[in-house]
């Protein structure tokens, strides 16, 4: 390459530095604006959780649920979340706990009065369960039937508990929308 070639390279290379990228700059562009994000464009944590949980990816949930915290702090709505993901993973002792920090942050949660009453039966403390499905149902005002039915198995573990295989029922918890699970047995 002769000195007119070079000179020509050089040339096109400082004109390409200096244009402003035209209309494909940023907006129609493929690939995402460098730069840090900023906290209005991230999603919710709680949000992208939820929608883990009702796709089944309970761990992949919890993560999401912690990164809330991070952003949230340990808020009611944040432990209650928390301890439904650990109750899906089994993890009864810690979903426990949880639970019960979150109905202490905030007595008027009825999520987490609920989740606590779910993970109450999987343990088989019925009347436990019972105590704190009435709290739900008193604070939901009566108004949603899963409480309802959770309150009425509760109360019907109490009055006939049995221990044969025939009639031990596994115990689901289902989000139905905003803060309403529905409890459901697996027989």
């Amino acid at each position: 390459m002769g000195f007119r070639g070079t000179v020509l390279l050089v040339t096109l290379l400082l004109a390409a530095c200096q244009t402003t990228g035209g209309p494909r700059a940023f907006g129609d562009s493929p690939f995402p604006p460098s730069g840090p994000v900023r906290d209005e464009d991230a999603v919710d944590g709680l949000i992208v959780g939820h929608r883990l949980m009702a796709a089944g990816e309970y761990e992949l949930a919890l993560k999401a649920y912690y990164r809330a915290a991070a952003d949230q702090g340990m808020t009611a709505d944040v432990l209650s979340a928390v301890g439904s993901a650990n109750l899906h993973l089994g993890r009864l002792g810690q979903a426990e706990q949880l639970l019960r920090q979150a109905v202490k942050k905030d007595e008027g949660f009825v999520p987490a009065w609920n989740n606590l009453g779910v993970v109450l039966m999987e343990r088989g403390s019925y009347a436990e369960a019972a105590r704190v499905f009435r709290m739900a149902f008193a604070l939901d005002s009566g108004q949603t039937d899963a409480i309802r039915e959770n309150l009425r198995r509760a109360l019907a573990k109490i009055e006939q508990p049995s221990y044969s295989p025939a009639n031990n029922e596994k115990f689901s918890l289902v989000r139905r929308g905003n803060g309403q699970y529905l409890l459901l047995t697996k027989h």
